[in-house]
């Protein structure tokens, strides 16, 4: 039986190293890695799906009505990230029970809205969409330290590409019992896979690779580990950290502002639907895709692009005239106000350090839910003209915000 030994690297850095993952856990890192993306394909429905379900919900409800729904589930969902980090470091919640309490919400929020009930989809539904969210991304981080943004991009795309059948069903299928069958799917499919999820020991580092080595690589590319481990209140007096977290806030004001929209501005009940697809494809390929860039270019960059680009991306749809620029309009949106959300945790981690990296995701995280009230007071009431002209203003806000951004500690040149 291979022994654990610890090692540190030339900043302090403590690393678990000489046990596999199959020694420490019974399975391999991959299992786990699949079956986090699984659960992030089915926990995305609840806020990507909604859009697809406006136009057929609007017999019952106003449209203020909705966006207020999505944006509570949104307040819902974000807010549960900074208490399940720390419970999972308190251990005392562990990442299958986290899942499966998830997926019993995450289906009854489906349900309940199935059954005319709002607020329970948006309490509902949000808290247990957080729950899975968190803890996927958390137990992936805890088993790739050496692959956290490329890991993290490939999972949480998942949870926008992931929507893309329910929307295109939604739009065609809608009817009775459709959304109980999609809350009962939903559910099983994160029980099983938080029958796989593990957390590996503490500081666990794949065998393979000496964490000396790289970690004196990873002070010579764009993307430098931080000075410094910082805890949560300490990180929270940096400026850095608040130009971060506006950046994420008002990208998650346009994001919202795109879903419960773009279905409604195009008129064309399937056209919309097709845009509303093509928008949740974007944001979850291109996660994937920001996060391979970011590794070459650094976070910082790749930040304030993708903000500009969804920024930007509004008035493309705006004033598009045909079929062609509103795919395209779409696809930039989706390019832009989704994919900051892969860059956060790497950023986050690089900035203020590893050893409370969940509980400062968590707090960073809920600037998502600041952008739903954002979107929800300032966008919710307004008409095209002046609601696409603000959400593109705000994303540009957010690129320009994160062009401060610096590492604690280290002089800018």
């Amino acid at each position: 039986m291979p022994v654990a030994t610890y090692v540190r690297d030339h900043v302090g850095r403590l690393y678990r190293v000489g046990e596999t993952d199959v020694e420490v856990s019974g399975r391999s890192r991959r299992t786990v890695l699949w079956a986090a993306w699984a659960a992030m394909l089915a926990a995305g429905v609840g806020q990507y799906g909604f859009g697809a379900l406006i136009p057929q919900l609007q017999d019952r409800w106003s449209v203020p009505e909705l966006f207020w729904a999505l944006a509570l589930w949104t307040v819902c969902q974000a807010g549960t990230a900074f208490p399940v980090a720390w419970l999972r470091e308190q251990k005392r919640l562990t990442s299958t029970g986290a899942m499966w309490i998830g997926a019993v919400l995450c289906g009854a929020g489906l349900v309940t809205l199935g059954q005319g009930q709002l607020v329970g989809y948006s309490i509902l539904g949000g808290v247990g969409a957080g729950l899975v969210y968190a803890t996927c991304l958390s137990t992936v981080v805890r088993w790739y330290p050496e692959k956290v943004t490329r890991k993290v991009a490939f999972v949480s795309g998942a949870f926008a590409y992931g929507s893309v059948p329910f929307v295109l069903a939604a739009g065609a299928y809608f009817g009775g019992g459709f959304l109980m069958q999609a809350g009962i799917v939903i559910a099983v499919v994160m029980v099983a896979a938080g029958a796989v999820m593990k957390d590996p020991p503490e500081h666990w580092w794949p065998p393979h690779i000496a964490p000396r080595e790289w970690a004196l690589d990873r002070a010579r590319v764009p993307n430098r580990s931080a000075l410094r481990e910082f805890r949560t209140h300490e990180a929270m007096r940096c400026g850095t950290f608040w130009w971060l977290y506006g950046g994420v806030a008002f990208a998650a004001a346009v994001s919202l502002y795109d879903l419960v929209y773009l279905p409604l501005f195009v008129g064309d009940r399937t056209l919309g639907v097709v845009a509303l697809a093509t928008l949740a494809a974007a944001t979850g390929t291109g996660r994937v895709l920001v996060g391979w860039i970011s590794e070459r270019i650094g976070r910082r960059k790749a930040l304030v692009w993708t903000l500009a680009t969804g920024g930007l991306a509004q008035f493309v749809l705006l004033y598009s005239q045909n079929v062609a620029g509103l795919i395209i309009g779409a696809t930039l949106a989706g390019l832009g106000t989704g994919c900051c959300y892969s860059l956060l945790v790497g950023v986050s981690r690089e900035y203020f350090g590893e050893t409370n990296g969940a509980q400062n995701f968590g707090v960073l995280y809920t600037a998502k839910a600041a952008g739903a009230l954002i979107a929800a007071v300032v966008l919710a009431s307004q008409g095209p003209m002046f609601a696409f002209t603000a959400a593109g203003v705000l994303g540009l806000a957010g690129a320009v915000l994160s062009k401060h951004l610096s590492q604690p500690g280290r002089p800018r040149l």
